[in-house]
């Protein structure tokens, strides 16, 4: 199993997730206890997707114990003042049915907020045992250097946009360097994997899916985790499945190949990215 999950600090986190945005009621719950069914064990939600009240009936209703999933949310970035954060906190913890997540974010760095604060808020999570781990999403590297190495912060993670077709060369190196995982959401590009011919070539070649072989590529790589979307039986066991896919150093030559500049979420309050590599 070490090859499927992350350890690093005091992280546990399963490599594959199940992404949940933008499921949400009655097919959210569904989707996620049938991932869980399947063998999934680790689900991300966040409160912006609205759908924390439904990941938590699944939480409830599975006979997985709730100490064996990992469960990863997020704060929204119109609410890092100190105490819109806690209220937020309080919330997700409400909407869950759990007195605790395993990993909560930053989901998005704010603009004009005190960062200071938001990180020291943060932080306080971690220090009542209510946040197991703490991180942020979407920080290029340069802000997550100055939260890191600036403001000492302990983050486990970093979640961003990371595929065959957008590189994260540095911030993965600067992850690496902290014992941080690195999660990538959107990680087939918005159902588009199935479209690239290097990937449909490789596929055929050893007699899997595209979609598995751009999940298998990101999840052989040290302290990378990723959270496709999947509400079907059929793509969560074949997400699942990746794990068997076996790439070779050709494979990975020609997905070296491919543009790594090709974001497909970019909406607009992000931050100034990072150049690709």
């Amino acid at each position: 199993m070490n090859n499927t999950v992350i350890k690093s600090r005091q992280l546990n986190m399963p490599k594959l997730g199940l992404g949940t945005w933008p499921m949400v009621g009655e097919e959210c719950t569904r989707a996620v206890l049938q991932a869980l069914e399947v063998g999934y064990r680790h689900v991300d939600t966040a409160a912006a997707y609205q759908n924390e009240d439904a990941v938590g009936r699944a939480l409830v209703e599975t006979d997985v114990p709730r100490e064996k999933i990992h469960v990863t949310s997020k704060v929204w970035w119109d609410k890092l003042a100190p105490d819109d954060m806690r209220q937020s906190f309080d919330n997700t913890l409400r909407a869950l049915q759990s007195e605790y997540v395993d990993l909560f974010l930053i989901h998005w760095p704010g603009k004009g907020c005190d960062l200071a604060r938001s990180i020291e808020t943060l932080v306080s999570f971690k220090e009542q045992g209510r946040a197991r781990n703490i991180g942020v999403a979407n920080f290029p590297l340069p802000l997550l250097r100055q939260v890191v190495e600036g403001m000492g912060a302990p983050l486990a993670a970093i979640q961003v946009e990371y595929h065959v077709t957008l590189g994260q060369r540095n911030l993965l190196q600067f992850a690496r360097e902290h014992e941080m995982a690195l999660t990538a959401y959107s990680p087939l590009m918005r159902n588009k994997a199935h479209e690239i011919p290097e990937l449909v070539r490789i596929a055929e070649k050893h007699g899997v899916l595209p979609t598995q072989v751009a999940l298998k590529w990101l999840l052989d790589q040290p302290n990378v985790a990723a959270i496709p979307k999947a509400s079907s039986r059929k793509n969560q066991s074949s997400n699942l499945a990746s794990f068997n896919v076996q790439l070779d150093d050709e494979d990975r030559a020609l997905i070296a190949t491919l543009p790594k500049n090709r974001r497909v979420v970019s909406p607009e309050y992000a931050p100034q990215w990072d150049p690709p590599v």
